[in-house]
């Protein structure tokens, strides 16, 4: 298992210790300080590198034991990341403008952990599996990432953004909470 930085979520905030967290989804989060330099994160994720691959292999073996019936096949895969990178683009466009940001690229692709990123340098990544969820769902993961380009945290004032965009996002964040799990299993490999 070849563990990648990029696929670790960052999440800063005012705490004054660094901590990890790997999810039942297999996701893996790294908690670290505001002013926390970033080759002294990835010299700690480095360094507990055997205890987060531990704790990824203990989540799929559970994984495994309660996979749904109704798996995507690479076919299926492909038709809704087709179908994204019509819809997506689409859909950040249209909020770019009223979050207030500029971004670079967009990706789309077929994760089991997450279901959309961005970057320092603007770039945004969805999941194909966003194709799954009611519109509203994709609306409020494109508000959330836009409103990462302006505040690289889940702070409280990253959330007044959001919600200043998308005040019905809480609705959709709880329904991506509540099925999301259920998605992200279906996906092949």
């Amino acid at each position: 298992m070849s563990l990648r930085f990029d696929d670790i979520e960052l999440i800063r905030s005012r705490r004054k210790t660094i901590g990890l967290e790997v999810r039942s989804d297999g996701s893996v989060i790294v908690r670290a300080p505001l002013r926390f330099p970033e080759r002294d994160i990835r010299r700690f994720v480095e360094d507990h590198t055997e205890w987060i691959e531990k704790h990824l292999e203990k989540a799929k073996r559970m994984e495994k034991e309660t996979a749904p019936d109704d798996r995507l096949t690479m076919e299926e895969i492909r038709a809704l990341a087709e179908r994204a990178l019509k819809v997506i683009p689409e859909r950040v466009e249209y909020y770019a403008p009223k979050v207030g940001v500029h971004y670079s690229r967009i990706t789309i692709r077929n994760q089991k952990s997450r279901w959309g990123s961005c970057s320092a340098k603007g770039n945004l990544n969805f999941n194909c599996l966003l194709m799954l969820t009611p519109p509203e769902v994709i609306d409020s993961v494109v508000v959330h990432e836009l409103c990462h380009l302006k505040e690289m945290n889940h702070s409280k004032h990253f959330y007044e953004e959001v919600l200043r965009v998308y005040p019905e996002y809480r609705k959709w964040e709880k329904w991506l909470k509540e099925h999301g799990r259920h998605l992200m299993r279906r996906m092949t490999g």
